[in-house]
């Protein structure tokens, strides 16, 4: 590693509040060649709060801006400039993706509506689990319900498919539970039920809810009037045999 010959790297982390009313941790890595600020550093960007396509934003809004601070130092501003604008630029990726899915398929983006339904085994340390299920729900934008019913817990899931699938990340990677020690852990115990694009017979859950239901047929008509009658037939009786 020859800082004369490579230039120097190195890695900030800026913590932007208000941004989906959560704190986003943006993890930024510059590299600065040897001939910067003429030359424009080498940026790159990662955040757990953000999808891929977002980080992908915040770089090329970055690199815009140091274009416009060639041959001057940089950086500071950079992150200056970051930290101010970077709800606009996740607003804008937003826009932008729901103009690309409208154009593409010629109607309303809610062609790209999912639905998950989720079975998890059990929680052992149930409060601090449904908040953080109902947290990522709200971040992601997903609605639906977290539905208990004896020992059974299900997920229903309604929202952009890859923001669907960003959910199931979070809950396989994610430290959610306690094992029976004690120990913080892992969700090993889920299973996808079922998945699946939101028909026009399905109804839009408007929020996300935790419910509890003391008899089937409680459980049953929350699905029926989603107009999933079917896949509550398919897919719980057999959970409670």
């Amino acid at each position: 590693y020859f800082p004369e010959t490579h230039g120097i790297t190195f890695r900030i982390q800026i913590s932007v509040k208000e941004l989906l009313d959560t704190d986003v941790l943006l993890k930024l890595l510059f590299h600065l060649p040897v001939n910067y600020p003429s030359t424009l550093p080498d940026i790159s960007v990662n955040s757990e709060q953000l999808t891929r396509a977002q980080c992908m934003d915040v770089k090329d809004k970055l690199l815009e801006q140091a274009k416009k601070h060639l041959s001057e130092p940089m950086v500071h501003d950079l992150i200056l400039w970051i930290q101010q604008h970077l709800k606009y630029v996740i607003k804008e990726s937003a826009t932008v993706c729901n103009e690309k899915n409208t154009l593409s398929k010629g109607t309303s983006t809610e062609d790209g509506i999912w639905m998950l339904l989720l079975h998890l085994d059990h929680m052992r340390a149930k409060a601090k689990y449904v908040k953080t299920v109902e947290k990522w729900a709200s971040d992601l934008r997903l609605t639906g319900r977290l539905m208990f019913i004896g020992k059974i817990i299900l997920i229903l899931l309604q929202g952009d498919r890859s923001n669907i699938k960003e959910y199931l990340i979070l809950q396989k990677t994610s430290k959610v539970d306690v094992d029976s020690s004690g120990k913080k852990c892992k969700e090993k115990m889920i299973s996808v039920l079922y998945e699946t694009k939101v028909q026009s017979q399905h109804k839009r859950f408007q929020t996300f809810e935790v419910k509890e239901y003391s008899t089937l047929d409680e459980l049953q008509k929350e699905f029926e009037t989603a107009g999933l009658t079917t896949l509550f037939s398919e897919f719980v009786p057999p959970l409670l045999k």
